[in-house]
């Protein structure tokens, strides 16, 4: 696992061979971070991030890398949650909070909003197509942030109503949400 920019920039993190989680590929996750740029100041004052079904935390250290004030990396596989532990503390970070919990009952929880909401659920899930439903209903994304949910090509979300754009890489879809101004009124 390689941290693409920031101040981990070519830090490299060995996965153990005996993980079950299907890491964003470099290449993807670098085009990624190109189009979140365009969206996002992830150095911003305050700039809080979410990565649900984080896996490894190559989304987690990525944003820590770029200037986030926080991360919230939830991870419910008690290995990867420790993997994800081991890596912040390589890096001596504070700014990443790893728990070991089911992401979907950290959304149906609610809690405090994001800036930005990345999720990598396996491609499986049944509850996959609600994931964007959840977010916004239970308000976890502040206004004018932008949540990213990556995705297998069966797929498709654009006649969502917070849906903004898709962008494909290989295999690896994601697809991009941001609460529209019909959702902010309601």
């Amino acid at each position: 696992m390689r941290v693409i920019s920031g101040i981990y920039k070519r830090r490299r993190f060995e996965v153990p061979r005996s993980f079950k989680a299907r890491p964003t590929t470099d290449f993807a996750k670098e085009n990624l971070f190109n189009v979140l740029t365009g969206y996002l100041d992830f150095d911003e004052e305050g700039f809080v991030a979410l990565d649900l079904f984080a896996g490894t935390g190559s989304i987690s250290i990525e944003l820590v890398s770029r200037g986030c004030s926080r991360v919230v990396s939830i991870e419910k596989d008690r290995r990867h949650h420790a993997f994800i532990c081991d890596v912040m503390r390589q890096v001596k970070t504070d700014k990443c909070i790893p728990l070991c919990a089911d992401a979907l009952k950290y959304i149906s929880r609610g809690g405090e909003p994001f800036d930005f909401i990345f999720a990598d659920p396996p491609y499986a899930l049944k509850e996959l197509p609600q994931i964007p439903d959840m977010i916004f209903a239970h308000g976890l994304l502040k206004p004018g942030g932008l949540f990213v949910l990556e995705h297998g090509k069966d797929h498709k979300f654009e006649t969502h109503p917070c849906f903004v754009e898709h962008r494909a890489y290989g295999s690896v879809n994601f697809s991009f949400f941001r609460v529209s101004e019909d959702v902010m009124h309601n």
